[in-house]
């Protein structure tokens, strides 16, 4: 989903910014002088127009469709959580956090219908709450369509990935920046549910470019709930965004011409969540390796999500903060990300071509079955994996970057290498409607600008999260012999 704003230009000195061992400074960056226009903060959500009666199956899509879409069990299956969750590993007394503007007026009984299709268990509760003010009464416009579609598959995808976790879903009243408001209201309801001691993991489907902000300043007034979640030891997420190497303007539809990424998945003191294309049988068994997401360039996905032949930026979000330099974590893939914070963090399945079948009943579009897709998708989906590794820890994880690096930089179990595809993308802009291409970045051996580390084997990755957890000041020999006793 993507937030923006517009905020008058000032200038700031170089700032350091350090919580829990995580350290970046904060580089300026000239902007353009005086306010820009209004911006609005709306969901990436992907999704055709038409509902289905039931669940579709991946060959009913690949026949209808020309793509690939995904029923929960595969992805479980994907991810190898049947695995853990015969072993107990559920999420079990652990909450997840969903922040979203609006919410859903039919959330539960959405839930509701997705879990009976899915086989699952409701979840132990599904609370809304609404800290940053009263949410005006549900109207089928498209803002608040668009926002209860994301938080529907917010939460049946967390829900999906730790069954037996807790749901609290914070709403906010608002997703128009006319100025600051918005990401002050996020800010202000995140501080709240921290200083509350209301959930472990916050996941967030929500960003902004970085060059939206006025000044590296403004945007730092906001970061006042990462900091205090890395101090209570709480994890927060973010999508890397769905245009690959590009990303919008203050408008909310054109794009950048040059390669730009976003914030907050570029706060050192948040994981950033990418996506992959997963390549899965009917049972959800891998049938190759995954992919980095771009679909830019596939003429049946861009019939499907955007209606024409294409191309259009569908793809995984990443690239170098302008804002933040390089964090100590990253100091082992300087190579790649120079001086600069590099995103995302990790990745987990998010592609077009691979879908996720989501439920919808609200007004404003026919309820039914859709196959969604994007770090929308992604991103509740890691939420779901934080809360069983804080489970089988039996404590909260904190701010996890620093542990994912170590575990890639071993060549942990848990962590897949991701090698193939990019996020350069193309599109037409302008009033001749001419062709743009930026030219992104390629996944590689290691860490890379498209997929991060990679993706994920869930149990292997829950158990090495665990054993961090319990000792955050392991030498790197002990967490090798660690990683070769998990295997």
């Amino acid at each position: 989903m993507r937030c923006a704003r517009s905020i008058a230009a000032a200038a700031v000195p170089l700032a350091v910014c350090a919580v829990a061992g995580i350290h970046a400074a904060v580089r300026q960056q000239p902007v353009p002088a005086g306010a820009g226009p209004a911006v609005l903060i709306g969901p990436d959500l992907r999704h055709a127009a038409g509902a289905l009666p039931v669940p579709p199956t991946t060959a009913f899509c690949e026949r209808r469709y020309k793509i690939a879409c995904y029923l929960p069990r595969q992805l479980q299956q994907a991810f190898y959580l049947p695995d853990l969750f015969r072993a107990g590993i559920t999420g079990r007394g652990q909450t997840i956090v969903i922040v979203d503007s609006f919410g859903s007026p039919t959330v539960r009984r959405d839930l509701a219908v997705f879990d009976r299709a899915a086989g699952l268990p409701a979840p132990p509760s599904l609370r809304v709450i609404r800290p940053a003010g009263r949410v005006a009464p549900y109207r089928p416009v498209s803002d608040r369509v668009g926002w209860a579609g994301e938080t529907d598959l917010d939460v049946e995808y967390a829900h999906a990935f730790a069954p037996g976790a807790r749901i609290l879903l914070v709403e906010t009243p608002t997703s128009e920046n006319e100025g600051r408001t918005g990401f002050p209201q996020i800010v202000r309801a995140e501080e709240y549910v921290i200083a509350h001691h209301l959930g472990g993991v916050i996941s967030q489907s929500f960003s902004a470019t970085e060059q939206s902000f006025a000044s590296p300043g403004r945007l730092l007034t906001l970061r006042g709930a990462y900091l205090d979640a890395a101090r209570h030891g709480v994890t927060v997420l973010a999508a890397s965004g769905d245009s690959g190497a590009a990303d919008v303007r203050y408008n909310g539809s054109a794009y950048y011409l040059r390669p730009v990424t976003s914030w907050p998945d570029s706060d050192p003191l948040v994981t950033g969540v990418g996506a992959v294309r997963l390549h899965l049988d009917a049972r959800g068994d891998r049938t190759a390796p995954p992919t980095a997401w771009n679909d830019t360039y596939s003429v049946p996905t861009n019939r499907y999500i955007e209606g024409d032949r294409g191309p259009n930026p569908l793809a995984s979000g990443g690239g170098k903060s302008v804002i933040f330099t390089r964090p100590a974590y990253q100091d082992g893939v300087r190579a790649v990300t120079g001086g600069h914070r590099g995103v995302p963090d990790v990745s987990m399945s998010g592609a077009c071509d691979g879908a996720a079948d989501m439920y919808q009943s609200f007004p404003g579009q026919p309820a039914g079955w859709y196959p969604v897709c994007g770090t929308s998708e992604a991103t509740p989906e890691f939420a779901g994996i934080i809360a069983l590794a804080a489970q089988a820890a039996h404590r909260t994880l904190g701010p996890v970057n620093p542990d994912l690096y170590r575990l890639a930089a071993l060549r942990a179990p848990g962590i897949e290498d991701v090698t193939s595809g990019s996020n350069t993308v193309s599109f037409r802009q302008g009033k001749r409607h001419a062709l743009h291409t930026v030219r992104g970045f390629a996944a590689r051996r290691g860490y890379d600008l498209v997929t991060g580390v990679g993706t994920i084997n869930a149990p292997a990755l829950v158990r090495e999260l665990a054993w961090l957890a319990a000792r955050p000041h392991a030498t790197r020999r002990q967490l090798r012999a660690a990683i070769a006793r998990l295997r």
